[in-house]
């Protein structure tokens, strides 16, 4: 097992016996971490699982987006905006909440990037200006109070 490898089985682990997926669960640690490679690779087994299930898109975006930064980690604009465009497609998909994480947010952050993108003539700043996702904590509460 490589090293990689290895750094990614621990951070899954980290995230066992929890109310979420680890993979899942780590995909947001490693994308917070601006992590991107590892956070789609994190992901990608969930979403091999359920490719054609209730969640195949969902995971799919979430991919999509997390590759979109890798691309603007090597500097490569196009290509992230493409994934960025597709990320949006499959999340656009899902109810305002999802798996606890609030979908609105997810779609203001891919209109900021692509924004930025279409703004930027070729330049860019990842560093200092890193996205976030949030999985929402209070889920069960607002559920069971509406």
């Amino acid at each position: 097992m490589s090293r990689k490898n290895e750094k990614i089985a621990a951070m899954i682990a980290s995230h066992q016996g929890q109310d979420l997926d680890a993979h899942y669960l780590g995909y947001f640690e490693c994308f917070n971490r601006q992590l991107f490679y590892e956070a789609h690779e994190v992901l990608e087994s969930l979403w091999l699982a359920d490719r054609h299930g209730p969640n195949g898109a969902f995971y799919k975006g979430l991919i999509q987006l997390a590759g979109g930064f890798v691309h603007l980690q090597k500097h490569r604009p196009g290509p992230a905006a493409a994934l960025f465009k597709l990320a949006q497609a499959n999340l656009k998909l899902y109810p305002p909440h999802h798996e606890r994480l609030e979908m609105s947010r997810v779609l203001s952050l891919l209109d900021e990037w692509l924004r930025n993108l279409r703004s930027a003539d070729g330049r860019y700043d990842l560093l200092g200006r890193a996205p976030e996702l949030v999985l929402e904590r209070n889920y069960r509460e607002r559920q069971s109070s509406t």
